[in-house]
């Protein structure tokens, strides 16, 4: 089987537009693939975090990865900080990483500007990103329009690693799922929800309340107008509520557009609003058991095992082909 890897990171409340645009897909991959799917926290402490608020959002990032349907027995679930070969095999792929490559980061670019100080971590982490990828010699890569970049690197440093040291890493090739909406923010169409939005009204967290969801759908940004028609041109507001409605009714563009034709955005946004807490309720249930019962830490504790026995095969593969002088076994 092919291996896939992915990844969240645990800096912030995961979102609608986490669940339709990365966890759906995971459910889906881990039948036909050899997946491990991992909660970043390495990547999360690039920025500085609240070790009460990372411990919490760890675990809840973890659990809402089981409730949204992926199969511990099918597929790693478990922490970075969990498989030490992700961080050795991070430092060794910095070492063949230039300064140039990291400066033309757009993400680094972004996150650093108008900042005083940055922290090297975030300067340097698209090479651990690499290391998450190829210590297990993935084939794909699940990878959104911000993190392709990223990607591209991992393949450089891989044919590098390849050049200089023999042939051994596979080249990684981005997953692009066939459908799957793009969610943007609630109050502006042309940003992608996102969990760091200092906004809360701007996102639907998995955890919110059917109420708190109502009331955000309600107050969602729309276009001049009152027609419900998908047009990300003209209409990119209403169109990004109908691609959720899409994403969690199973109806059409089409199907959605015919229903509401004639009709103006407070019956839409009503319906919107029932489609989406249908999908969240019975995740949030799956969510609360998962915490209550315990039975959390020993799913990531089997997933880091599994995952640490390839990880580890790895990082001794590269470590002498490098020249290191390895311990007797």
């Amino acid at each position: 089987m092919k291996k896939v890897l992915s990844g969240i990171q645990p800096s912030g409340k995961l979102t609608l537009g986490n669940y339709i645009g990365a966890m759906k897909n995971f459910v889906k991959l881990q039948n036909d693939y050899a997946c491990n799917f991992m909660v970043v926290d390495l990547h999360a402490i690039t920025v500085p975090q609240e070790p009460a608020a990372l411990r919490e959002q760890s675990e809840a990032v973890a659990a809402l990865f089981i409730a949204a349907g992926i199969d511990p027995d099918k597929a790693n679930v478990y922490m970075q900080s969990h498989v030490p070969p992700h961080a050795e095999l991070g430092w060794i792929l910095t070492t063949l990483t230039s300064m140039g490559e990291l400066e033309r980061m757009t993400q680094f670019k972004d996150k650093a500007a108008g900042k005083d100080s940055v922290g090297a971590g975030l300067f340097v982490y698209p090479s651990l990103m690499a290391a998450d990828i190829l210590v297990y010699n993935a084939d794909l890569v699940p990878v959104g329009e911000d993190q392709k970049q990223h990607l591209e690197l991992t393949r450089d440093l891989a044919g590098r690693f390849n050049h200089r040291f023999g042939e051994y890493f596979t080249i990684p090739e981005p997953y692009i799922p066939e459908v799957g909406a793009r969610i943007m923010s609630l109050d502006d169409a042309s940003k992608k929800m996102s969990k760091s939005n200092p906004n809360p009204g701007s996102y639907i967290a998995l955890l919110d309340t059917p109420d708190e969801i109502r009331k955000k759908i309600s107050r969602a940004t729309t276009d001049s107008g009152r027609e419900v028609r998908f047009d990300p041109a003209e209409k990119p507001e209403i169109s990004n509520l109908m691609s959720i409605y899409a994403e969690c009714s199973g109806m059409s563009i089409a199907e959605i557009q015919n229903k509401y034709e004639g009709q103006m955005y407070g019956g839409f946004k009503k319906d919107l609003a029932e489609a989406v807490v249908s999908v969240i309720e019975p995740l949030q249930k799956r969510y609360y058991e998962i915490r209550e019962s315990g039975e959390l830490h020993d799913i990531l504790q089997r997933g880091a095992e599994k995952a640490t026995e390839t990880a580890s095969r790895t990082l001794s593969d590269v470590k002498e082909r490098m020249g290191f002088l390895l311990p007797k076994k």
